[in-house]
């Protein structure tokens, strides 16, 4: 069960590294300290960069991939400690990872290509060849996989840009970006990032952050996770501001005015670390430790269960995907959960729909043709209404699991509730 964060969390360390390398050959060492104070102290990075989503992945393979293109490194000259061609690499394979990553790499391929003396080999010897490859190997890994041959990246692409297939599972205007998810993704330190963009004067990084928000904002479906590869590009445009706001000149022998101002400096720094430390520590663990945390709890109870052969079948009576799965039970047990499957038929409704349309409507008619399960999961707003129905086919209630102090996109689910059926 933990083997995998496990996995991205060593991941998530070469990225802090990365960020810190990074930070250093734009900056300098002093704001590189700062950008890793940023990586490691901002809410949503604790709260989002071990778990095990195709984002963060995306998020350090572009940390890594931009270290290594010399049109960031604000030199177009050939470096022979940082090749390009290990930077169009791991680009393509963020790409193949999460086909959306293309959106970066546009940018960063056209800033490259126009910065570039050797334009001819770029593309031919560099672009061409390494995308080529990679994207073959993924080819050729589908092909075994799915036993024919698809065009992943192509579906992807239909999906959800062409036919607008992931507004299915709800949309946001256009602004969303701007002022709710990236905002509150950056929090506290977004003062910190303007200022860190106005002193740098770094275009093509701050470029870089507005070019993917503004993209993704064109998008109807948006998630935090979308945007996050570029949140550590902005934090490290605020640990240009916390750098600068620390930095003084006073030098052995200088007046007492000059040391004063040291230590009014001294204080300011001091001051925004109290200030983003006691904004974001408090929320990194509430939203990893208490915000609907039940959801996990369930199935860590179920998979000590199912140790002491106690689980025969599992139902979820649950929005589609609401809990882990077999990643957590670690066991060969039927588990059935309500299909949320797209369709491009409008106004369809899929059994998720259904079920919170009419919880007991759908549950009666489900149960004409079910194989009784030996435990029912399903959120206590549901379960209010379903008490009737769970007590005449004698199932009873066994635990209940803390998950929400309040809603988020639905009626409120304070908690996660597992029943047993009496005859098991």
């Amino acid at each position: 069960m933990k083997a995998p964060r496990l996995l991205q969390s060593i991941f998530s360390a070469v990225g802090d590294l990365y960020l810190y390398k990074l930070s250093k050959i734009l900056f300098g060492e002093h704001v590189a300290r700062w950008a890793l104070f940023a990586q490691l102290a901002n809410w949503f990075i604790f709260f989002c960069i071990t778990r095990t989503l195709s984002n963060t992945l995306e998020t350090v393979l572009t940390l890594v991939s931009l270290y290594y293109w010399p049109c960031i490194r604000t030199s177009s000259g050939e470096d022979p400690l940082a090749p390009r061609s290990w930077g169009l690499a791991l680009a393509a394979l963020a790409c193949a990872i999460r086909p959306t990553s293309a959106i970066i790499w546009i940018y960063v391929g056209l800033l490259e290509l126009f910065s570039t003396l050797h334009r001819v080999k770029f593309i031919f010897v560099e672009v061409i060849p390494i995308g080529g490859l990679v994207l073959g190997l993924t080819f050729l890994l589908d092909r075994m996989m799915y036993g024919s041959w698809v065009f992943v990246p192509l579906n992807f692409l239909k999906f959800n840009i062409l036919s607008s297939g992931g507004d299915y599972y709800g949309t946001h205007p256009w602004h969303w970006y701007f002022t709710q998810g990236f905002t509150v993704m950056v929090f506290t330190f977004l003062p910190f990032v303007v200022a860190g963009i106005v002193i740098s004067k770094e275009w093509k990084l701050s470029g870089l952050i507005a070019w993917v928000v503004g993209i993704y904002s064109i998008l109807g479906h948006k998630e935090f996770r979308f945007v996050l590869p570029v949140l550590p590009i902005a934090l490290m445009f605020s640990a240009v501001a916390l750098a600068k706001l620390g930095k003084t000149n006073v030098s052995y022998g200088q007046n007492k005015a000059s040391q004063s101002a040291a230590t009014r400096s001294s204080i300011k720094t001091k001051l925004a670390v109290l200030f983003l430390l006691g904004t974001n520590l408090p929320m990194a663990l509430y939203m990893s430790m208490v915000h609907q945390r039940g959801s996990e709890d369930v199935m860590y109870y179920l998979s000590r269960e199912a140790v002491n052969g106690e689980i025969t079948s599992v139902l979820f009576l649950t929005p589609c995907h609401a809990t882990p799965y077999y990643s957590t039970l670690h066991h060969d047990i039927p588990m059935r959960f309500l299909d949320c499957t797209p369709s491009e038929e409008k106004g369809y409704l899929d059994e998720s729909d259904k079920f919170m349309m009419d919880p007991v409507g759908f549950t009666s008619e489900f149960a004409k043709n079910w194989s009784i399960p030996s435990h029912i999961i399903l959120f206590d707003s549901q379960e209010k209404l379903l008490k009737e129905f769970l007590a005449s086919h004698q199932f009873h209630e066994i635990k209940r699991f803390f998950h929400a102090h309040f809603k988020v996109d639905r009626d409120l689910q304070a908690s996660v509730v597992l029943y047993a059926f009496r005859g098991h």
